[in-house]
């Protein structure tokens, strides 16, 4: 396997100016380069990565950090963020925190020491004052961390009101929520665009709103107190797909009827949704698109740091599918 010296012998060249024209540091003569290119060819020279990343401090890596890679909505996204990066030709890493802010900044900390190049991040528990000392540009992906860090979200406020109208339309009477984490900000957007729409009604009670955390066992454990305390609830909406998921195994269970008794909206638009039975009535995020814009954001504050960058929110669409069923009369 051929070497840098090799390389700088068949050129005539020092291997200092190998370097260079590798690394694309320093202006290089076009005859000189052109010699230096033509040895690299002819043996079939690969540059170390690593100790390109070591000279240049940068490794042509970006990092993903998830809250919960079981969750079908994460790998959707980290699936576009992967492939920006392939098109780029950037390496990518994926790292789940369970929502542990110390798993967070260990992640950081370890692949600063590596020469990341940049982070796009999906916390609850990081603050401006956790990343400002990286030196390498962040991005914030379906969650705010803070006016100085870019951010690529959806509408998630409309979302929930089209879905809790949507139960409204079609008949139903007494609407509950199954909320995702109360300090995570997306799931208090959504909670709070169902209290927009039902908070009036003389129906509603505080108790009609129960927390699943994001996770299906979580949802199903609250639908089963909300059918206990609500018997004749006939609608819910769930904070997101999974947790609708889990209402719909909790409603099995308790022999209710979907959605003829109870009709259910969720939130995301993740395929596991497609394949429930009876298929999730949801509101759909773009998720493709928006880890592929998260993942354009960052690559471009790596390759030009004076680019100017502002919040970028997507709109959702409502997919009507077999969770839910307009009353009859």
């Amino acid at each position: 396997m051929a070497t840098i010296r090799d390389v700088a012998k068949q050129a005539g060249v020092s291997v200092a100016t190998v370097s260079r024209v590798i690394n694309k540091l320093e202006r290089v003569n076009p005859d000189t380069k052109q010699k230096v290119l033509d040895a690299i060819e002819k043996l079939n020279y690969k540059p170390n990565d690593v100790a390109r990343s070591l000279y240049q401090r940068k490794s042509k890596m970006i990092a993903l950090i998830v809250p919960d890679i079981t969750n079908p909505y994460f790998p959707e996204l980290a699936r576009a963020v992967e492939d920006v990066a392939n098109r780029s030709d950037y390496t990518f890493v994926l790292c789940n925190s369970d929502d542990s802010e110390q798993k967070e900044r260990q992640y950081m900390q370890v692949l600063r020491q590596k020469q990341v190049d940049g982070f796009i991040v999906v916390t609850s528990t990081l603050a401006y004052e956790h990343i400002k000392d990286l030196n390498v540009p962040v991005v914030a992906l379906d969650r705010i961390i803070d006016r100085k860090v870019p951010a690529v979200t959806v509408n998630n406020n409309d979302g929930a009101k089209t879905a809790v109208q949507h139960l409204l339309d079609i008949g139903c009477k007494r609407i509950a929520h199954i909320s995702g984490p109360d300090d995570v900000d997306n799931a208090m957007q959504r909670k709070q665009g169902y209290l927009d729409v039902v908070s009036h009604y003389e129906w509603f009670e505080p108790g009609m709103v129960q927390n699943g955390d994001y996770h299906m066992d979580q949802s199903e454990q609250a639908m089963m107190k909300l059918l206990k305390a609500y018997p004749d609830i006939d609608g819910v909406f769930a904070g997101n797909d999974l947790m609708a998921v889990g209402a719909l195994k909790a409603l099995k269970k308790s022999g209710k009827k979907v959605p003829d008794e109870i009709s259910v909206v969720g939130f995301d638009g993740i395929s596991l949704g497609e394949l429930t039975t009876p298929s999730i009535t949801t509101v759909k995020q773009p998720i493709y698109k928006i880890g592929e814009q998260a993942a354009r954001m960052l690559i471009d504050k790596i390759n030009d740091p004076t680019t100017e960058q502002e919040n970028v929110e997507y709109d959702v669409t409502f997919m009507e599918r077999e969770s839910t069923k307009r009353k009859e009369g």
